[in-house]
């Protein structure tokens, strides 16, 4: 029985794209660093830290820290480029009917990911919005949606762990939780399907009949 939902956030409930790819390049360009950016290969990324991004995407010399801090300077400049996918609403009002738990786990730090779920007036359909934390391992180390399930107090095997990338659906195995990979967001079905979560969906208002 599930008891616990725990979602994604870009690309899982928010399609946030443009804000992203838009923020990126205008912190490279404050930091005034060289990049060719294929928008297509960028998106297939999304989700990953921008370490590993800027790795596979070889742009160089990037103080990360320094990067981050214009990142999020920039981020709510270009917010208006974000919506929420569609059922977002729907299906978490149908949760929160259900007294099912409901949670954000996100790679983005804590402040970004509070500021975001309130630009969306989502706060009241969460039980807890998680962010990156320092000391605390990001997905796909089980570490933060355990912590997640310790505050609530629920088991992690009543957890279904909701994203669009081999992160979240990685993290929710190595939780012992069971796990559902959406099709709409930043990795294609093929990406999905071989990282084998037990449910794939379409549209997240197919989460109502796998709840029944």
């Amino acid at each position: 029985m599930i008891k616990h939902i725990c979602f994604d956030l870009d690309g899982t409930l928010v399609d946030s794209r443009d804000t992203i790819l838009k923020s990126t390049k205008a912190a490279l360009d404050k930091l005034e660093i060289n990049y060719n950016i294929d928008e297509d290969v960028f998106t297939n990324m999304i989700g990953k830290h921008f370490v590993d991004i800027f790795n596979e995407a070889n742009i160089e010399n990037v103080d990360f820290d320094e990067f981050i801090s214009i990142y999020k300077s920039y981020y709510f400049d270009f917010i208006d480029s974000s919506v929420l996918y569609p059922g977002v609403i729907d299906t978490l009002k149908f949760l929160n009917e259900k007294q099912i738990m409901v949670s954000l786990l996100t790679t983005k730090v804590q402040e970004q990911a509070d500021k975001i779920i309130d630009h969306f007036n989502l706060r009241a359909s969460f039980d807890y919005v998680m962010g990156r934390r320092d000391g605390l391992a990001h997905k796909p180390s089980p570490a933060p949606l355990l912590y997640i399930c310790n505050e609530l107090k629920v088991d992690p095997s009543e957890t279904l762990m909701v994203g669009d990338t081999e992160l979240d659906i990685q993290c929710g195995k190595n939780a012992e939780s069971k796990t559902c990979g959406v099709l709409y967001g930043y990795r294609n079905k093929e990406h999905i399907e071989k990282e084998k979560p037990d449910y794939i969906v379409s549209g997240l208002e197919e989460l109502k009949h796998l709840l029944g």
